[in-house]
């Protein structure tokens, strides 16, 4: 098996909780609010500090995906998901959540929020051209291969 990645975490203010992978299978470690305690009302968005800044090697990116029971429970979904963390970014990982649910919602300090998953990124080399090669699907978008 290769080495694991080592992202370092910076704690900036009292209260944030340190992001940990919650089972031994998980892919995504979790985020926690830090600070006061924050209500979204139905058909809001509100932007939750977690209190960390995180420093992920050159190659990787780190992922802000909603979880999965905050979804299905109270509807609380994160509209840019999943948010790209780039690695030379060293400021304070926030989220942004909404609310489609049809009651308010009220986190605490030190709930999780949202998870985060650390990715490698593949960077390409882009080249403007005249012609794309076709295929078969050509330009149809939406629907345009079934149902």
């Amino acid at each position: 098996m290769t080495e694991k990645p080592k992202i370092l975490i910076k704690r900036l203010r009292e209260g944030a909780v340190i992001p940990s992978y919650q089972t031994e299978g998980s892919a995504g470690m979790d985020l926690s609010l830090c600070g006061e305690a924050k209500t979204i009302n139905p058909g809001e968005r509100a932007l939750l500090p977690t209190g960390i800044s995180l420093a992920i090697p050159p190659g990787y990116e780190g992922q802000v995906r909603p979880r999965s029971g905050l979804a299905l429970k109270h509807g609380v979904i994160l509209p840019n998901s999943p948010g790209t963390i780039d690695s030379d970014y060293r400021g304070e990982i926030c989220v942004i959540a909404a609310n489609i649910g049809a009651d308010p919602i009220t986190f605490q300090p030190g709930d999780r929020i949202a998870q985060l998953v650390i990715a490698p990124v593949t960077t390409v080399t882009i080249e403007e051209v005249n012609e794309l090669p076709t295929t078969n699907r050509g330009a149809g978008g939406f629907g345009s291969t079934g149902k």
